[in-house]
């Protein structure tokens, strides 16, 4: 499959490393706003062909689909222009900020049978299955406590006064979008939508928040999420039954998993020989060969109810994006 991509920062980076060791895969044209950019870009990673408009890229017949690593705020307007055109879609995470933005991108991959999916790279990757395969044997699951604590290479820049767009809410940005999600995503991916939830942040002079926590209730189940920007955190994550518990090294990327009952420990893991990012590439180009338009593994369904969630938050603690009021009609 021939990708182009659409964004040339560190996150683009990291996709072609991972696109060199994924089956079948290949990055053959970049599409920037400047023309130098995406020269730029291009002869930094030997891609073929550049773009400065997307329709331009969509309709050239040199790639099979898109691969879209832009801020959270333009991701709806960019999947549906791939989407009309008939190109497949591999969105970064998060999908977009709000349900109705995220009801019309699923439409639209309905309306034209065009492959969208969510670039969440955890749930991909063999680890992840491999908890999957494992909370049967720890009986009923009673509390779950998933975090990501990152300290931004950007906040030193943030408090000496200069915003950038990791803290902006016109980018649809802060804490639980670029971190968040990688706590509820999978929280979504294995339980579902909670009954209730709670919420608290701390919010930033911008608007955006800086951190989080999330409890959210199932039945006969607490759940925890914990996310920030603005301090690191070094605990694995965890889900805990009644027979026993899993340990989850790294919930944004599981590398290792351990299973921890009163009998001992035992290491978990499944040898993963790819960069992370590989498998959610593969689980893309599996899909459009099959010619579907959603993954089995990160579906439209698990999407819609994170972006859902996150949206929830965001009203509980008063964070607002101008991005809020665009119309998903």
């Amino acid at each position: 499959m021939r990708f182009g991509v659409v964004g040339t920062n560190w996150i683009t980076d990291t996709f072609i490393e991972a696109v060199h060791e994924a089956d079948d895969a290949q990055v053959t044209a970049v599409c920037s706003r400047k023309e130098e950019t995406a020269l730029s870009y291009a002869n930094k990673h030997q891609l073929a062909y550049t773009y400065t408009s997307l329709e331009a890229m969509c309709e050239s017949g040199e790639i099979d689909a898109v691969y879209l690593a832009t801020p959270n705020a333009v991701h709806h307007e960019q999947v549906l222009t791939c989407l009309a055109k008939g190109v497949p879609v591999l969105c970064e995470k998060p999908l977009t900020a709000t349900k109705a933005l995220a009801e019309k991108m699923i439409d639209t991959s309905r309306k034209h049978h065009v492959l969208l999916m969510e670039a969440m790279k955890s749930t991909a990757m063999p680890n992840f299955q491999r908890v999957k395969e494992l909370i049967s044997s720890i009986g009923t699951i009673r509390q779950v406590r998933f975090q990501y604590g990152q300290y931004s290479s950007r906040y030193d820049k943030f408090k000496a006064g200069e915003i950038l767009n990791a803290f902006k809410p016109d980018m649809a940005n802060g804490s639980l979008m670029d971190l968040g999600v990688y706590t509820l995503y999978p929280i979504i991916s294995l339980f579902g939508s909670p009954d209730r939830i709670q919420s608290d942040s701390t919010v930033l002079h911008t608007g955006v928040d800086g951190q989080g926590s999330v409890l959210l209730s199932y039945e006969g189940m607490i759940v925890t999420a914990s996310y920030s920007k603005i301090a690191d955190s070094f605990l694995p994550s965890e889900i805990s039954g009644e027979n026993g518990a899993i340990h989850i090294d790294h919930i944004s990327s599981p590398g290792k998993i351990t299973l921890v009952t009163k009998q001992g420990t035992e290491d978990m893991t499944v040898n993963q020989n790819k960069p992370p990012m590989s498998y959610e590439i593969e689980e893309f180009i599996k899909t459009a060969k099959e010619g579907k338009i959603e993954s089995s593994i990160n579906t439209h369904e698990i999407s819609l109810q994170t972006v859902e969630l996150m949206e929830h938050i965001r009203k509980q603690n008063g964070i607002v994006y101008p991005l809020d009021t665009a119309d998903g009609e």
